[in-house]
């Protein structure tokens, strides 16, 4: 069977002919195991060249600072803070400065959930959640832990996060995924933050506490991590915090600054992207990985349990370069195998709004990174993980990592974006209707209640309100009944277009899945 899956069931036949006709005694044997490649003399190079690395990238950049914790064989072998907490004030980061390490939280929380496991096979029991359901009853009726945490469940690319960036709570967000459509079950793969968020709640409920207690209990006091939470107020509260940050331009300079101008609050999908910690606490967790579940001689989680999560549970990326490497993802892990057969792990958790971190192992090795930075993803992070290890690989750096990242980073940030160039109407637009056209009240099952009302400075202009504690938005004018706005928030893309059109009105960056069209009450 393994052949057959391996070559095909054609390829199977030759391969099994050319066996028999070898002989019985002929029986191809496995291929030997991986074995260990990385010397420690080829570990202390890379590690003499990360200080200089990082400062040289956060200088590039101007991200404003970094920690960084490397762990081999068991041994915390570097350990360090790098720039300022903010950039308005004074105050430098260390080892123990606290960030938001967004998607980082993801490998932390199937850490969490593999620790209330008894065995690897209840990853595949049910989720139940109440005011959770898909759109089909029967993918509700079987969806499971491993299936949302891998993205496999058949949520639409972030399914619910344009609902958290306008202020509604993880309660809404999670009732209306059911509304989402769906790809194949566990023959697609998107990434869902809501839908990893579901599945951990799930647990925590089948134990009777909350999310935050259950990670809590089962791994941040066990092994010592005791800077680290899943709430927001531990890490906005917390004296030695780094703040995020993100690109400014100075109005009529040309200049680019970084600034703490926003404040992410991740509490609505706190175990996807919410988790805050330290370089000393993700390094104790490194460690633990490593070594199977134990810290310090203690079993803090079940070996099997802990190893399912480092599986591949579906095709995530297709080989493509530089690298040509099949990507997979797991239960909260990039699963990915080099050329050496080695398992890599890594992830990688950006914040628009001012957080990029980056975590990989090579378990084989014994030999893992945490890079925490507190600036909106430009390539940092994952640049300074990768060179370290391209360094102890290869003896030094094969690609130019910050350059390479920071162009990926700049196309996902053009996702999303309309083709439509709002802010320059089209020669011989349209004139607007009267505001009175326009005003009133809208309603979409999925987004709920918007309103447009006439601004009452006398002006003219059109308002466009929208969420649970509405956000305003003042609306542009296009062509005809099309007008724009700017977004705002995590998944902001620049302006959107808003068309009016018999009774509805239809918000362009709101609609990728078909929702976002609201009909007036």
């Amino acid at each position: 069977m393994r052949t057959l899956r391996m070559f095909g069931a054609a390829g199977a036949a030759t391969v099994l002919a050319a066996t028999a006709v070898a002989g019985a005694h002929a029986a191809p044997s496995p291929p030997p195991a991986p074995k260990p490649q990385i010397t420690d003399a080829e570990v202390d190079a890379a590690l003499a060249r990360l200080t200089g690395f990082v400062t040289d990238a956060l200088r590039t950049t101007g991200v404003p600072g970094a920690a960084v914790a490397v762990v081999h064989d068991d041994k915390v072998v570097y350990l360090k803070g790098f720039g300022v907490r903010r950039t308005d004030r004074s105050g430098g980061i260390g080892p123990d400065t606290v960030f938001q390490i967004a998607s980082l939280s993801k490998p932390i929380s199937s850490t969490v959930v593999a620790g209330t496991l008894k065995n690897p096979a209840d990853w595949d029991r049910r989720s139940e959640l109440p005011g959770f359901a898909l759109k089909d009853p029967w993918v509700t009726d079987h969806v499971t832990a491993a299936d949302l945490f891998s993205h496999r469940s058949g949520l639409p690319d972030h399914a619910g996060d344009l609902l958290e960036d306008l202020g509604y709570d993880q309660a809404y967000i999670l009732d209306h995924l059911r509304m989402e459509p769906l790809s194949p079950f566990r023959a697609s793969y998107a990434y869902t933050n809501f839908g990893l968020t579901a599945a951990a709640e799930a647990v925590a409920r089948q134990h009777g506490t909350s999310w935050q207690k259950l990670a809590e209990d089962t791994l941040f006091k066990p092994a010592g991590m005791t800077h680290t939470s899943t709430e927001f107020s531990a890490f906005v509260n917390a004296p030695d915090h780094a703040a995020t940050h993100v690109k400014t331009s100075a109005p009529g300079t040309g200049s680019v600054t970084w600034s703490p101008r926003f404040v992410r609050d991740p509490d609505a999908q706190a175990p996807a992207g919410g988790v805050s910690s330290t370089a000393t606490d993700m390094a104790r967790w490194l460690r633990l990985q490593l070594a199977g579940g134990t810290l310090d001689g203690k079993r803090i989680v079940p070996a099997d349990t802990l190893a399912t999560t480092h599986l591949p549970q579906i095709l995530s990326q297709a080989p493509t370069p530089p690298l040509d490497h099949t990507g997979f993802y797991g239960l909260g892990w990039n699963v990915s195998y080099d050329d050496a057969g080695r398992l890599r792990l890594s992830h990688t958790g950006a914040f628009e709004l001012g957080a990029n971190t980056n975590v990989t192992m090579l378990p084989l090795e014994q030999l893992g990174i945490v890079v925490l930075t507190n600036g909106a993803p430009v390539g940092v992070a994952d640049a300074i993980a990768e060179d370290f290890f391209d360094t102890a690989e290869h003896g030094g750096p094969t690609t130019d990592w910050l350059p390479f990242f920071a162009r990926l980073y700049a196309q996902a940030l053009d996702t999303g974006r309309s083709t439509t160039d709002y802010a320059h109407p089209p020669a011989g637009a349209k004139p607007a209707r009267a505001d009175s056209a326009y005003t009133g009240t809208y309603v979409s099952p999925y987004y709920g209640k918007l309103t447009v009302t006439a601004n009452a400075n006398g002006d003219g202009g059109l308002t466009l309100s929208l969420g649970p504690k509405p956000m305003r938005f003042p609306l542009t004018h296009y062509d005809g009944d099309t007008f724009s706005y700017v977004t705002t928030g995590e998944n902001a893309v620049g302006r959107t277009g808003v068309t009016f059109k018999d009774g509805t009105v239809r918000i362009e960056y709101l609609d990728a899945t078909h929702l976002g069209t609201f009909t007036k009450q």
